[in-house]
């Protein structure tokens, strides 16, 4: 039993009676444990003595008479009954009622329990408070001592762009070019450094060099000769005579006045002239001639010089001599003297044709890449062996070199040069991606390996590309970097057949295959001061035109040159023809009023020939290629949506089908899956492109996986065999006179050579299977999104 109270003032207390609630729970009290027993017993007894200690009680005493201990109760009913559990959620026990006589003459207090709750909640709620403030106050001053980094900006905003754009500078560009071509002379290795340093000097941080062991097919130690049997009258390349004087004046230019990887020996045969070497002139000459091991003299220009040397050598030619007619130079040049250096590498290490020249790799026993004697010379000397009558030059007119029908020379050919294995080197500089890191974007210059070949176009590159790093990381610096990555690389080996860019993408084919979005080419970006030369492939030309409005801004002349998609030279050969990599490249240019001039920038001239300062003195047309070029690579690395459009590649294929129809060629089925493609490529660009560029439309799942189909929209036209010299990616023309595919355009002319349609129909059959896998590929895509669509509903 509980103790009873008595009031202090010896007034008689009457007892008062507790009762246990919950009397019916007494048989289950049976069941506790006896630890939950003696936690129950202790929590009454600490209940009451907290009772006896309340102020209103404090001068209450108890009265001995009626004390009795709980654990010492004698009662054998009590064992369990005290320490009964109540189910009353507001105490144990509770009082029932007092005796009818008792008076109270205290006013007790509310229970404590009430008063208790209110005071522990009140303690809360103010302690929280407190804690609520602090942390307030100390997130204020330690975000005012540590901000954060500053927002990226809205990717698409263009003013991003102007703001990197315009520190784009000439001066600054003309002062890397200098510092450039000051550095003494040093093997690739030595320069692939030097620019390692230099764009890591800007901030550039992850930058890496990648050396190659490659052959290489290098001059001997004497220049090679032309001798004339009739006369016995010999000749350097450059036309000047054979003597000791004339060897040591320009040694280095009469070494390297050469064709990379051609046979070697000598060959004594009457001179062909094939002109321009076309299938016509061929028929032609065969018809008249037998040509079997005798040497062509053959004019730079028209197609490609790997492709005109194939004809050659299948016809049973035994040698070339190869000049570039004055009359397809432009007039601002004066190139007549001099010889010049090709390559006959179509690509690569000749070596490991295919794969990467990494350590381990099997080398192939490859010395020559054709069968032909084949030697550069100077227009000079093809006149001295023409011999043109005086009665034939006109003064206002430039008359084409011919030789005479009736003039027979005998040729005595000697060529010889070395075959050896050399470290190139490519220069790697990565600018990581904040969204999507996976995806590349690669610019590429690339930097000479010969002493005095290669003109100043490669230090115009260099200067160019490191003038663009200079102006990102000036922005990167703040916080801002794009969503994609971007790659800077400088190629090793370009003279030789783009032998750096070759091995490097073998290499990481399968990485590049997934990853890459887009090449952005400098090679040779000054070669004349009269017009703007932009090239890009079908899917960027809408891009390349708007980047040439950059300037609009400046308030400089608007009006942009028209953008083809032709052949070019340099090393976006291999991201083209081998992964199916939109590709695009702004070059100035001088106007050239021949036809026949393209392709006659294969021809590798001496540098002291080409003097860069004087066709750009104050360096703004480097400073503009360097403002388009880098407006395009910042526009495909940052743009939510790739600005690439689809519907272009379709119109670019129904107007190269065009010129079939009169033809005798059936292209109705061409003609049909181009439609098929054409309607595909206007669904696909009205239902997924156009909402993807509105932000208020835009999800990030169907962003990407538009970008993924768009990015791979030009593998689908690689076809498996190209003509030597000629694309694989069946989007790019041969030139600007041609309008036709190039595959189909020499499967007809080899019809004319050999008088059968095997190889035009075959040539027909892959072109359709590229048209139509394109087609499909595109409609794979919208049902893709069809059913990601259907499913989200």
């Amino acid at each position: 039993m509980c103790p009873f109270l008595a009031l202090p003032y010896g007034e008689s207390v009457k007892k008062m009676a507790y009762h246990k609630v919950n009397a019916d729970q007494r048989t289950q009290g049976q069941y506790l444990d006896s630890d939950d027993l003696q936690a129950t017993a202790l929590e009454l007894e600490w209940d009451m003595e907290k009772e006896l200690e309340e102020p209103g009680f404090d001068h209450f005493r108890l009265d001995g008479a009626v004390q009795q201990d709980l654990g010492n109760s004698q009662s054998p009913d009590l064992d369990l009954e005290p320490i009964q559990p109540s189910a009353s959620p507001k105490g144990r026990f509770q009082r029932l009622q007092e005796d009818p006589e008792y008076i109270s003459h205290y006013t007790r207090q509310s229970p404590k329990s009430h008063r208790c709750s209110f005071f522990q909640i009140l303690k809360v709620f103010c302690a929280a408070l407190i804690l609520f403030i602090f942390g307030i106050v100390i997130g204020y001053y330690a975000g005012k001592k540590c901000p954060s980094p500053p927002a990226s900006p809205e990717p698409n905003n263009p003013h991003i762009y102007h703001e990197i754009l315009k520190e784009i500078k000439a001066e600054n560009i003309q002062q890397i070019y200098r510092d450039v071509l000051q550095s003494p002379r040093e093997d690739d290795v030595d320069a692939a450094m030097r620019i390692l340093l230099q764009w890591t000097s800007h901030g550039l941080e992850d930058v890496r060099l990648v050396n190659y062991s490659v052959l290489l097919d290098l001059p001997g130690s004497s220049s090679n000769t032309i001798t004339l049997k009739n006369s016995g009258e010999c000749f350097y390349p450059d036309g000047q005579q054979c003597s000791k004087v004339t060897r040591t004046l320009h040694s280095q230019d009469l070494l390297y006045s050469y064709a990379a990887y051609s046979a070697k020996g000598t060959l004594e045969a009457e001179l062909v002239d094939i002109q321009y070497g076309t299938i016509e002139d061929l028929i032609r000459i065969q018809t008249t001639t037998n040509v079997t091991k005798k040497i062509a003299l053959l004019k730079l220009g028209q197609s490609p010089l790997l492709y005109k040397l194939s004809l050659l050598e299948d016809a049973g030619f035994g040698g070339v001599l190869l000049y570039v007619d004055p009359c397809d130079l432009p007039k601002t040049t004066d190139l007549a003297e001099k010889a010049f250096m090709v390559s006959l590498n179509s690509g690569g290490d000749p070596s490991t044709p295919g794969y990467a020249s990494i350590d381990g790799s099997y080398r192939q026993n490859r010395l020559n890449l054709t069968t032909l004697l084949v030697q550069p010379i100077s227009a000079v000397l093809a006149k001295k062996l023409t011999s043109i009558p005086e009665n034939r030059i006109q003064k206002d007119k430039c008359v084409p070199l011919q030789l005479s029908s009736t003039d027979k020379k005998i040729i005595n050919l000697s060529i010889q040069s070395v075959t050896t294995y050399k470290t190139i080197s490519n220069v790697i500089g990565y600018l990581k991606g904040s969204v999507f890191p996976d995806r590349y974007v690669i610019i590429g210059s690339h930097h000479s390996s010969l002493n005095t070949y290669g003109g100043q176009e490669w230090a115009s590159s260099t200067a160019i590309i490191t003038a663009f790093i200079q102006a990102l990381m000036l922005k990167v610096k703040r916080g801002w970097r794009t969503d994609r990555t971007i790659v800077f690389c400088s190629w090793g080996g370009t003279s030789f057949g783009n032998i750096g860019s070759y091995e490097w993408a073998e290499d990481l084919k399968r990485v590049l295959q997934r990853n890459v979005v887009a090449y952005v080419s400098l090679h040779n970006p000054v070669r004349g001061n009269s017009t703007l030369h932009p090239i890009a492939s079908p899917s960027l030309q809408q891009l390349a035109a708007e980047s040439q409005n950059i300037n609009c801004v400046e308030k400089m002349k608007c009006p942009g040159s028209n953008v083809s998609s032709v052949q070019t030279q340099g090393d976006s050969d291999y991201f083209i023809n081998h992964l199916g990599v939109p590709a695009m490249q702004f070059s100035y240019e001088d106007i050239n009023t021949s036809e026949n001039s393209s392709f006659v920038s294969e021809a590798l001239f001496p540098m002291h020939a080409t003097r860069t300062e004087e066709l750009d003195p104050s360096f703004k047309l480097h400073e503009n290629i360097a403002k388009f070029s880098g407006y395009a690579t910042l526009q495909i690395a940052n743009e939510p949506v790739l600005p690439f459009n689809a519907l272009d590649i379709a119109l670019e294929i129904q107007n190269s089908l065009r010129v079939f129809l009169g033809e005798e060629v059936d292209a109705s089925q061409l003609l049909a899956v181009a439609s098929r493609l054409r309607d595909t490529a206007e669904l696909f660009q009205s239902d997924e492109m156009r909402p993807a560029n509105d932000p208020r439309e835009r999800a990030p799942i169907r962003v990407r996986m538009l970008n993924d189909v768009l990015q791979s929209l030009e593998k689908s036209f690689l076809v498996q065999q190209a003509p030597p010299g000629l694309y694989r990616n069946i989007l790019y023309r041969l030139d600007e006179r041609t309008s036709q595919f190039s595959v189909l355009l020499e499967a007809l002319e080899h019809c004319k050579l050999h008088q059968s349609n095997e190889t035009i129909q075959a040539t027909l059959s892959e072109v359709l299977n590229s048209i139509s896998s394109a087609q499909v590929y595109f409609k794979a895509g919208l049902d893709v999104f069809e059913t990601t669509l259907a499913g989200k509903k």
